[in-house]
């Protein structure tokens, strides 16, 4: 059953045509990944499910009943409210429930008052106890509870919930959707670039939240990692129309380059083909004993089917020119403070950047990641300490609010040729070019220009003259995945100094040749990448664990000598000690082995349950008998809570055991 039907559906904007005749289909259990350049409709398309936007020609038939959840890129949130009350209100229904349960208490009040009789009194009471349960029944899947352990996932500090939403700023705002859109749990998720505020803690949490979300749900995400961890189908706006591919990006970008092989090669034998007919042809047309050949092979020609190779659309490109050589050590950070009154970002940091490195900056927000950025830009005045800049360092700084801050009323053109007066303006259009505006594109107002294109405008502006020393704060927001990769790419073969804030694992993973961690007002300085840093800190757990279980030493600081063994004595003695030895690490492991054991066994007899009700809730029949429905959701629900908490505990249990078996050592 299909819960979402676009059939031939057109839209025009003005004179463009957005979408010809596109069709598409959302089920349940649908998991799409939404791709296309900027501009291209991905966001129109999102608007015009959620029924946000009219279309021109073609129908959407959304099932009775559907709930559709939206998250928009820009949206404007009303302050007046604590933040858990705009989550707990979002459900529908649960005020109606509310303002009933208080109408009837008051009425139940009015009658005891005036005296009535006892059968009123009874039927009032009823209505009370029915709403009741009913709101029991609603807060056992819409819980306060449940709640706030996602509004923890995404990030608030505990008693971040009764802050008034208008006091957020706009990044904590879409958190605060996020919240609410994954509390409501609608038939239907819309998710257009739902990472852009989140830290990489956040990221990963979300992440696992999404892969355990059992309803269809659409996504638009510049983070190649998360969208193929997500997805299992790919919709993407191509130049031929709406096309739909089976598998995460990974398996679209095979199969794209599958089928224009494939086209491409039927095109080149059809075309050879045709020259031969045609060669015929215009050989023999003349020779009256070769007519009926000839009219054969033009019937042949005029029954030949044409192929249409794909159009390929154009992908920011750019590479950089080899920079001035600067000193080894391009800045020295020393004492540097940093305080927004009581509040401490950083009370003495002290940091070294050296020529050539690509420093990843991560952790969670609000640790002081941007702010560190902007100190090293001179954006920003810090308190104490010092920053020192070596000798030949040309700063480039882009920030995400950079794009905000272009000229309005000045083109494309315009606003780059200004960042680097001196540059000829033809190096200006072939860098313009690179960044996907040529023609009349670099004539536009930057007023009429999507956020995407702003993105790249800001772009050219910095590359244009990039110095030697790179400081960017999320360089891929609001960029399309194509664009993002593009950027990485650009950006690898940039031989100067590099420094970036970012979120998106792929870009770390590309370019970072070091770690900056900040948190708890100070910033952990990793030599490697990205995976090598987070095998680090996973060993470091570890190590941790396995120093809680470690048996206790001698007091003078090492354990007791081994046995000699040279004696038949010491043998057996040795043999007796090993047993003993085996003896205790079962007696050690045994237990945990086995608690492990028990909660993957009742893991996989939950799972196996929680398939078959899936089946049985996919049955539209099951929906027009209320009892089976409620029963099936309600036992859903349950299983799906318990298996939650038995995963955590087979989690716990595993790293017990791993750190038990880390403390006792390899066995003998």
């Amino acid at each position: 059953m299909s819960l979402v039907v676009l059939d031939e559906v057109t839209l025009f904007f003005a004179d463009r045509m957005i979408f010809d005749a596109a069709s598409l289909r959302l089920g349940h259990g649908d998991r799409i990944g939404l791709i296309g350049p900027n501009g291209s409709g991905k966001t129109t398309l999102l608007k015009i499910i959620a029924g946000e936007q009219d279309i021109d020609d073609g129908h959407v038939t959304r099932a009775n009943g559907v709930r559709i959840g939206w998250l928009p890129q820009d949206l404007a949130v009303a302050g007046g409210r604590a933040l858990i009350d705009m989550i707990l209100s979002s459900v529908p229904g649960r005020a109606e429930l509310d303002r009933r349960l208080a109408g009837a208490e008051a009425e139940l009040e009015e009658l005891s008052r005036s005296g009535a009789d006892e059968p009123a009194l009874l039927d009032a009471a009823a209505d009370i106890a029915e709403l009741h349960d009913r709101i029991d029944h609603f807060e056992r899947f819409f819980g306060e509870h449940e709640a706030l352990a996602i509004l923890a996932g995404l990030g608030f500090a505990p008693g971040d919930e009764a802050r008034d939403i208008g006091e957020l700023s706009g990044g904590w705002k879409m958190r605060g959707v996020l919240a609410g859109l994954l509390f409501q749990r609608p038939d239907v998720l819309l998710l257009d670039e739902p990472t852009n505020h989140l830290d990489l803690p956040s990221v990963a949490w979300f992440s696992e939240f999404l892969k355990r979300w059992n309803r269809c749900f659409l996504l638009i995400s510049h983070d190649r990692e998360f969208l193929n961890e997500q997805i299992s189908r790919v919709v993407s706006l191509e130049l031929e129309g709406l096309r739909s591919y089976p598998g995460n990006y990974e398996k679209y970008i095979e199969q794209r380059a599958e089928e224009e092989t494939i086209l491409a090669g039927k095109a080149k034998n059809l075309a050879r083909e045709r020259e031969r007919l045609t060669r015929f042809v215009d050989r023999f047309r003349a020779q009256a004993n070769k007519a009926r050949a000839v009219q054969s092979r033009i019937k042949a020609l005029e029954r030949m089917e044409s192929v249409e190779t794909y159009q390929k659309r154009g992908v920011m490109r750019f590479s950089f020119p080899p920079t001035a050589r600067t000193v080894a050590e391009v800045v020295r950070v020393e004492g540097l403070r940093k305080a927004y009154g009581d509040h401490v970002v950083f009370p003495g940091v002290d940091l070294t950047i050296r020529r050539g490195e690509k420093i990843g900056i991560i952790g969670v927000n609000g640790a002081g990641k941007t702010t560190l950025l902007r100190m090293l830009a001179g954006e920003l005045p810090h308190d104490a300490g010092a920053i020192r800049i070596g000798n030949g360092v040309e700063v480039g700084y882009y920030a995400q609010h950079h794009a905000d801050t272009l000229d309005l009323g000045a083109t494309v053109v315009d606003v780059v040729q200004r960042a680097a007066p001196q540059t000829p303006p033809a190096r200006v259009r072939s860098i313009l070019g690179a960044f996907m505006f040529s023609g009349d594109d670099i004539d536009k107002p930057i007023k009429v220009l999507s956020g995407g294109e702003k993105a790249r405008v800001a772009l050219a502006r910095l590359l244009i003259a990039p110095g030697n020393l790179l400081l960017m704060d999320e360089p891929t927001n609001h960029l399309d995945l194509a664009s993002s990769e593009s950027l990485a790419a650009s950006l690898g073969t940039f031989d100067g100094t590099l420094v970036f804030v970012s979120h998106n694992r792929s870009l770390i993973r590309t370019l970072a040749t070091g770690i900056w961690n900040v948190e708890d007002q100070r910033v952990e300085v990793y030599p490697g990448t990205l995976d090598e840093y987070m095998y680090s800190m996973a060993q470091r757990r570890l190590a941790v664990a396995a120093a809680e279980t470690e048996p206790r030493r001698d007091p003078r600081g090492a354990l007791p000598a081994p046995p000699s063994a040279k004696s038949r004595d010491d043998d057996k003695a040795r043999k007796r000690r090993e047993a003993e030895a085996r003896h205790k690490r079962g007696v050690k492991l045994g237990p945990l082995e086995k608690t492990v054991a028990q909660l993957e066994e009742r893991i996989a007899v939950l799972e196996a349950e929680q398939k078959t009700r899936a089946v049985e809730l996919s049955d539209p029949t099951v929906y027009d008998e209320a009892s089976r429905r409620n029963k099936l959701l309600s036992d859903y629900q349950t299983a799906a809570d318990k298996l939650d908490e038995l995963t955590a505990r087979w989690e716990a249990a595993m790293a017990a055991l791993e750190a038990a078996k880390a403390a006792l050592g390899p066995a003998t």
